[in-house]
């Protein structure tokens, strides 16, 4: 590890320590500005981890390969079940004629029983929502239009 990761070697422990005591094997967090995986060994034998800083060279090349198809979508920066509400029965983060900003979360998309917030990236109107609730999406996949 380098001391420009955005989290301190504290923060590092306490996810792990978060970690092993959860049901849960693994944590894949990802931001804007980075990814953290730490996981359980097998046989409970430690922690691993590694990290790399958001826009390596695969994540670049989908992301643009995404906007060059629709450069006004929002794509799902994991796959996983994409959902437009909190929780069932909630209403929806946004709905088309939304007005939203780069941290506004659109939707979440549900990996590995983990709730991954989508955020809009940038500011817009929101058009469509291209993708059903529920709905497994894969990575890169277009789920909300901005106008």
């Amino acid at each position: 590890m380098t001391d420009d990761l955005p989290l301190t070697h504290e923060d590092i422990a306490e996810i792990a320590a978060i970690l092993e005591k959860s049901g849960y094997r693994e944590l894949d967090l990802a931001t804007r500005r980075f990814r953290l995986k730490v996981a359980r060994g097998d046989g409970g034998d430690g922690v691993t981890q590694e990290w790399q800083w958001a826009g390596s060279a695969a994540d670049v090349v989908a992301e643009s390969a995404a906007t060059e198809a629709d450069p006004d979508a929002i794509c799902s920066p994991l796959p996983g079940t994409f959902y437009h509400a909190p929780q069932p029965g909630a209403p929806p983060f946004v709905q088309p004629g939304d007005v939203v900003g780069p941290e506004t979360v659109i939707g979440i998309v549900e990996t590995m029983k983990l709730m991954n917030p989508v955020h809009a990236g940038r500011s817009g109107t929101v058009g469509a929502m291209l993708v059903p609730n529920g709905t497994l999406v894969a990575k890169g996949e277009a789920l909300v239009r901005l106008t």
